[in-house]
């Protein structure tokens, strides 16, 4: 009788101590969650301000319907970048680690949101406002691609196999916190603000904000450890 083919290696790795070393994993998951809906919060600022403010203030030339479809469509080129940041991020996250492409896809949103408050309004710059808008948008896009994948595999990497899935789970949960919040904060700079302050400085708050929340995001992460399948 042959003996049973033993578990390829590759596959325990990080897994073998099913107990695991539970305060690393929960860190992992929380760092996750966390890093994930700050990302998602900067991503989901755009559709909003796309629905609000962009089309008359990046989109003035236009029909108002038409410049809010345009506003819209510069807020699909996010989603449509999405999948390149995950090819890049996760091409280099094998090569050079989980936690450093995390790191770096976090900087990039909160970078990329804190320059869209800063943008210019087509009033001010012409053509270039929107032109930035869109760069700006496709950063995001990317980020986000990268910060997707990456934020799943690092946390079901620590976690022990039967645990996995469990664990795993908390990164997607960012993404419904990442939606609240960004209509929360839009909400309440709605809310102090005049219909006129708001067009003119009140719809930057939220994007402005963002900063403080990546620094936020980056102690919770770089208290992280590198996974185990890295590691080896």
């Amino acid at each position: 009788q042959s003996p049973p083919k033993a578990e390829p290696q590759h596959w325990r790795v990080g897994m073998a101590d099913e107990k695991g070393a539970p305060r690393e994993v929960r860190k992992a998951a929380i760092a996750s969650l966390f890093g994930s809906a700050l990302e998602w919060y900067d991503f989901f600022l755009y559709g909003t301000a796309a629905a609000l403010v962009f089309n008359t203030l990046f989109f003035p030339t236009f029909d108002p319907l038409v410049g809010t479809i345009a506003a819209f469509g510069t807020n699909a080129v996010g989603f449509l970048a999405r999948p390149l940041g995950g090819i890049v991020f996760g091409h280099f996250g094998d090569r050079l680690g989980r936690k450093s492409m995390l790191v770096i896809t976090l900087v990039i949103m909160g970078v990329a949101t804190f320059l869209i408050g800063l943008l210019p309004t087509y009033s001010t710059i012409g053509v270039w406002a929107p032109v930035l808008l869109v760069v700006l948008r496709v950063v995001q896009g990317i980020a986000v691609g990268g910060e997707w994948g990456g934020g799943v595999l690092i946390v079901s990497e620590h976690a022990p196999s039967h645990r996995r899935g469990f664990y795993s789970a908390w990164s997607q949960s960012g993404i419904g916190l990442g939606f609240v919040l960004s209509a929360s904060v839009f909400a309440l700079a709605q809310g102090v603000t005049s219909n006129e302050s708001f067009l003119a400085w009140g719809w930057r708050i939220p994007f402005m904000v963002g900063i403080l929340l990546t620094a936020a995001g980056l102690l919770i992460r770089l208290r992280i450890m590198e996974t185990p399948a890295f590691q080896q």
